[in-house]
């Protein structure tokens, strides 16, 4: 099984922090974009007949922000080119000020289960000051118009003299909503956004401190039943993005539109992040891809390692031993003996102990 991947690069405004593709001010090109994006989609279909998908994830950008018949013809097209599981699993992001009546009906028609609203800060205050578009009560109308359905909700840790009241306020509004999906990400602030000189002028917290909100979080929504299944991701049992976890356990999947990377067959390709660069390629009949690496040896083990790791399953051994013919233990005794104090290590599974794990880059690194 794998998955497939929708870039929506169009959104209302920018978040301050947000160092993905995606751009305000070209919302006019959607419809290009779109015509462009489904042309991509049909020439992949005709390259890989035989894949069968049981995800598909749009992401952005904004999806919910463009109109609807975007969203729906994607998936008419999807259901017409590709083998799409019966179960599938299909995700929308969503900006809590765009969600619309109209617009979840038209999702949930073309078989959208599954949504992911993007709420990050309980405190309206600090809401606008990160310009996002919604407000605390626009998250709560949004997730009004969810009741019943499959909901994730984002949350931000590292903001402007955030504290663990905040990160509580953040976590108990999430919860009260209905959310049975919790991601509550690191704030990182990187070379090129606005926030940045923020973070040059020491206005955001540490990283100790971070790490003392990140563990808060943890507990706090371990004991309202929400299990980390993921250094960033935690879930009602059932409810973990089955999207997600096929990248973590080093699936294939297909991804469309700029910025919008695939891996199939130990082949990993990206396309270009630039909106005129991708619809002049796709136009021309060629695909926009602006890198496309063969995989193989030392370096999908590395990549098996690294993603396996951050999840709180960790390696399942036997399968390392079927994949690459050797034990982990045999393959990583070097590394073992020197840092083996932070794994939990059985003769079924290895993993990173779970007080280590928000850490675990540093961790993993020694096994690259």
């Amino acid at each position: 099984m794998a998955g497939i991947y929708v870039h929506v690069p169009f959104c209302k405004s920018k978040c301050t922090y947000c160092d993905f593709a995606s751009y305000p001010k070209e919302v006019g090109k959607a419809e290009l974009y779109f015509a462009c994006l489904y042309k991509e989609m049909k020439a992949r279909a005709a390259q890989y007949p035989d894949m069968i998908f049981d995800t598909v994830y749009f992401g952005g950008g904004t999806p919910s922000f463009v109109d609807e018949k975007y969203i729906t013809g994607a998936m008419r097209l999807i259901r017409e080119k590709f083998y799409l599981s019966d179960d599938a699993e299909i995700t929308i992001e969503i900006n809590p000020g765009t969600l619309t009546e109209k617009k979840l009906a038209a999702y949930k028609s073309a078989g959208i289960n599954r949504f992911s609203l993007g709420l990050q800060s309980a405190d309206d205050a600090m809401l606008a000051r990160l310009n996002r578009i919604h407000t605390l009560q626009d998250y709560y109308a949004a997730a009004k118009l969810l009741e019943g359905e499959n909901f994730s909700a984002d949350a931000l840790i590292g903001l402007f003299d955030q504290t663990e009241k905040d990160v509580e306020n953040t976590l108990s509004a999430i919860i009260e909503s209905g959310a049975s999906h919790v991601s509550v990400y690191a704030l990182k602030a990187e070379e090129g956004t606005p926030i940045f000189s923020n973070y040059l002028n020491g206005d955001l917290p540490d990283e100790d401190a971070v790490a003392d909100l990140y563990e808060f979080a943890v507990k706090y929504l371990e004991k309202r039943e929400y299990y980390r299944y993921e250094v960033s991701n935690f879930a009602k049992r059932g409810r973990e993005s089955r999207h997600n976890l096929n990248y973590w356990r080093r699936g294939e999947y297909l991804g469309f539109g700029v910025a919008a990377s695939s891996h199939v067959a130990n082949r990993r390709f990206t396309n270009t992040e630039i909106i005129d660069d991708y619809v002049k390629c796709i136009i021309s009949g060629h695909y926009a891809e602006i890198s496309s690496d063969e995989i193989s040896g030392d370096e999908i083990t590395a990549e098996y390692v690294m993603l396996a790791l951050r999840t709180a399953e960790g390696i399942d051994a036997h399968d390392f031993k079927a994949r690459f013919g050797v034990d982990f233990t045999e393959r990583y005794a070097d590394v073992l003996r020197r840092h083996g104090r932070y794994l939990d290590i059985t003769d079924d599974r290895i993993r990173i102990k779970p007080e280590y794990l928000y850490v675990q880059n540093s961790i993993i690194i020694e096994f690259m």
